[in-house]
């Protein structure tokens, strides 16, 4: 048979009942739209959390103290950690290849100003901070670069605080209070928003040394160390490794790098992005169930027709593959429009909420295509093998 009359008779088998072959593609464009539209809102979400996580630099490693890994006892029992300190901070600016290190302290306080209090985060930081993770005032200038151990009481405010506190007017050269210290005001970041649910913008930043009296520390809660771009990162933290247990005399510290982050973080959004679709796609299992219901009901109103097929000589392979044929095309159509449904529906999604983040990821769209065409495989082979095995004669007196 040529490829001529077999799309004609598979376009005809269609045709003849329109609203029936409406409903069967209708089934696996909705399985489609859905897999298109989950995935769309995976992908966008994964891509959103990466944007976040990696506006402050790739070039970042973390150290915290203890290790998180231990074989045997923990590191930490009976008080055998040592503390990170200010001057583990000093000695790792001085390896070769760091670009900053900046030591790190948290705690919430109140911070009086202007006749206002509010609570918030108080960072105590380097005076490297600002360029280790890519955030610059908008006035004035970042903490200045003090002795590490006794710096003068400067503050930074955050672009939120210097709203709550002073509205629009400067605050340079204020006084401000943070528990119970006073501190000079000496620059205002500029707006970050909020990383993960951290809000930088409402918070002010201190000397590390002062962070540590105010909050009554006795180490660091984490030093973060940027490097040189080009450099690997596996080296880098080896000299940090190497640095570390020369000054505390064993591991008991955790390097993380932001490439282990970004990984681990990137492999748990991608099963979140394929779980999502891996849902949608039981839709499309439904419409392979209605190509087979629809198929088994189209060989037994055409029997007739196949009778007179393999009674003019048709072989019985050219049957198996006429129905097959008309399996696989009721599901490309029927991914056609469910792609066009799903793309349309992501568009409309992020139109009517901005704050949605919605990527279509084309790899999963030519996956899910390519799946309907084999769920439309699937589902016409049994339908197809009963019709090729029909007898020609018997087929020709059914009714």
């Amino acid at each position: 048979m040529k490829w001529r009359d077999f799309i004609q008779l598979n376009l005809r088998a269609l045709t003849a009942h329109r609203l029936r072959s409406f409903l069967t593609l209708l089934g696996i464009a909705v399985g489609i739209a859905a897999v298109i539209l989950l995935t769309s809102i995976g992908e966008g979400i994964h891509r959103f959390v990466l944007n976040e996580f990696t506006q402050f630099g790739t070039n970042v490693i973390g150290i915290n103290p203890g290790k998180t890994t231990t074989h045997g006892s923990p590191v930490g029992l009976l008080g055998t950690v040592r503390p990170l300190t200010l001057d583990d901070s000093e000695a790792m600016a001085r390896l070769p290849n760091i670009v900053a290190s900046t030591p790190f302290v948290q705690g919430n306080t109140e911070i009086e100003a202007n006749g206002r209090v509010r609570r918030t985060m108080a960072y105590g930081v380097g005076p490297a901070m600002d360029r280790t993770f890519r955030m610059r005032p908008s006035i004035g200038q970042f903490l200045p670069a003090d002795d590490l151990h006794s710096p003068r009481a400067y503050a930074v405010l955050g672009a939120k605080m210097r709203r709550e506190l002073f509205g629009d007017a400067n605050p340079l050269g204020e006084r401000i209070r943070i528990g119970g210290s006073r501190f000079r005001i000496v620059g205002v970041m500029e707006a970050k928003g909020q990383v993960l649910g951290i809000d930088l913008d409402d918070s002010v930043f201190i000397p590390a040394a002062r962070g540590l009296e105010l909050f009554n520390r006795e180490g660091l809660m984490e030093i973060d160390v940027t490097y040189e771009a080009g450099i690997p990162s596996a080296h880098v933290a080896d000299q940090i490794k190497r640095l570390l247990i020369a000054r505390h005399g064993r591991e008991d510290f955790t390097i993380t790098t932001q490439e282990d982050m970004l990984r681990t973080l990137s492999n748990v959004l991608d099963i979140l992005t394929f779980a999502v679709g891996a849902l949608g796609g039981i839709s499309l299992v439904v419409g392979g169930v209605g190509i087979v219901t629809i198929m088994t009901i189209a060989v037994s109103e055409r029997t007739n027709e196949v009778g007179l097929l393999l009674a003019l000589g048709a072989p019985r392979h050219t049957v198996l593959t006429l129905f097959l044929g008309e399996a696989i095309l009721l599901a490309a159509i029927g991914g056609i429009f469910g792609l066009l449904l799903g793309v349309g529906l992501a568009q409309l999604l992020h139109l009517a909420v901005p704050a949605l983040p919605v990527h279509t990821p084309w790899t999963f769209v030519l996956a899910a295509e390519t799946i309907a065409a084999l769920i439309g495989l699937a589902a016409g082979v049994l339908p197809a093998r009963r019709a090729a095995r029909l007898d020609p004669v018997e087929a020709l007196r059914a009714e």
